[in-house]
């Protein structure tokens, strides 16, 4: 059979570039192609744009960001694509004491970036310059080219913390740490992953800060406002609801059949989440490099819960409304996610890693018990009385199955990483946040792996 038999028997639509995917990096890529002058579509199974944010109007009229919120100033892309459609951000609120309710379930209320004292505490700050001077031994353009790659690749987060970190304090901090930015546990991240994903922020303190870090700002509107600010400029180059099930790709050119119809490029840029690209049928198949890199780059699980009250109350008792919990209940950490003009209070809690599933499990109503128990024994009764609650569970996303990012498993970057990661394959060129080597991770990091996809393309013609 040939790779263009079985193909839809309908004239399929002709463009130089088809766009799989209407996240950030695939609205990227295309903007940049338009913007040279190159015939692009997007295609995108869900039936809106954004990926892995998604910013909802609640009928309190707060606007909550279910996915991705953040900007940081080192996220320059991100920025300037929000200066070039003028979606404003604005600071995370972080004034006032911070809390930390510790392993022993007491409360210790801190200002600044971190307490002055607390079980682990120095050994982990010490600690986390080694793993910045590690970090700046990656090849942040092939990391399985790092030096000691393989070693590092073998070698689990928290197999390494045993061996190099005494403190049982320090190692609970940086389990922490770890769910809250990968969004697993420590014995499913490789160092190498771990390291290069430090690498590709600056250091471990851009990505757990607020102030100058990643967490540094919101936007107004969402963070979903500017990728539905760039669909509405590509316009009907955008297509929702135009799933790709099949990828087939002949001599001269690509076909990405959907449910709706077919589309014949010169080239194809795929942006989907590792699972959702597994779903993809590829005639003739995918590399086996590119196959296994896929199929072992697993998704994080991560919840998130908005509790909006008719004001930030904590505010007035001094409180910044950021808390770390490092006991066994099921949140990990809460931000104050209220909107610019503190017009309603919200809190926002994560629920991370291994907490997420026996949480998701438990009834709505048990689910809601127990996020709220965390929140009035971190901000007192005035807490138990909100004016709204919602929840996502990424995991049950069809489109996007996890959250924030897709980790390899240890092995993967060293085995295949070198041919799988993001090469073009032939016709077919890789987008996606973890395909970037600034930002992995990031709505900054989909951003340059589209622009950078796109480049390959026009560096061809």
């Amino acid at each position: 059979m040939s790779h263009s038999e079985n193909v839809s028997e309908t004239s399929p639509d002709r463009v130089d570039v088809v766009v799989v995917g209407a996240g950030y990096a695939g609205l990227s890529a295309a903007l940049a192609l338009v913007d040279a002058g190159v015939n692009a579509v997007v295609l995108e199974g869900a039936d809106r744009v954004g990926g892995r944010t998604l910013s909802e109007v609640r009928p309190t009229g707060v606007t909550v960001d279910h996915g991705g919120q953040w900007v940081g100033p080192t996220q320059t892309r991100l920025l300037g694509l929000a200066e070039r459609f003028g979606v404003p951000t604005f600071p995370t609120y972080w004034a006032g004491d911070h809390l930390e309710i510790w392993a022993d379930s007491s409360i210790n209320r801190y200002r600044g970036t971190g307490p002055d004292e607390g079980d682990g505490l120095h050994e982990y700050e010490a600690h986390i310059e080694v793993l910045d001077a590690l970090a700046a031994t990656i090849d942040l353009h092939d990391p399985s080219g790092s030096p000691d790659a393989a070693a590092l690749d073998d070698e689990t987060v928290a197999s390494y913390l045993v061996r190099t970190v005494p403190s049982e304090g320090a190692r609970r901090r940086f389990a922490l740490a770890v769910e809250g930015v990968w969004a697993c546990e420590p014995a499913h991240l490789s160092m190498l992953h771990f390291l290069f994903y430090i690498a590709a922020a600056g250091s471990f303190d851009e990505l757990m800060e607020t102030d100058g870090c990643a967490q540094d700002s919101r936007f107004v509107g969402g963070a979903q406002a500017p990728a539905l600010a760039v669909a509405a400029h590509l316009g009907d180059r955008v297509r929702l609801g135009w799933r790709a099930d099949r990828v087939v790709v002949t001599d001269d050119g690509v076909l990405v059949e959907t449910p709706v119809g077919t589309v014949r490029a010169d080239r194809a840029i795929l942006t989907l989440p590792p699972q959702a690209a597994g779903a993809v049928r590829f005639d003739p198949p995918l590399p086996p490099a590119k196959a296994r890199f896929v199929d072992r780059s697993v998704m994080g699980d991560v919840a998130k819960v908005h509790v909006t009250y008719s004001t930030p109350f904590w505010r007035g008792e001094g409180l910044s409304g950021q808390a770390t919990v490092y006991d066994e209940r099921e949140t990990g950490v809460v931000f104050d996610n209220s909107p610019d003009d503190a017009s309603r209070g919200v809190l926002v809690a994560f629920v991370y890693g291994r907490r997420v599933d026996p949480w998701a499990r438990l009834e709505a109503d048990e689910r809601r018990a127990a996020i709220m128990t965390t929140l009035v024994d971190l901000f007192g009764e005035r807490a138990a009385d909100p004016v709204d609650y919602v929840e996502k569970i990424w995991s049950t996303d069809p489109w996007i199955r996890g959250a924030y990012a897709a980790n390899p498993t240890p092995g993967a970057w060293s085995a295949y990483g070198e041919q799988g990661w993001r090469i073009p394959t032939g016709r077919l060129h890789w987008a996606g946040s973890e395909t970037s080597s600034v930002w992995n991770g990031y709505i900054d990091g989909a951003i340059a792996s589209g622009r950078r996809a796109a480049q390959e393309i026009l560096d061809l013609r």
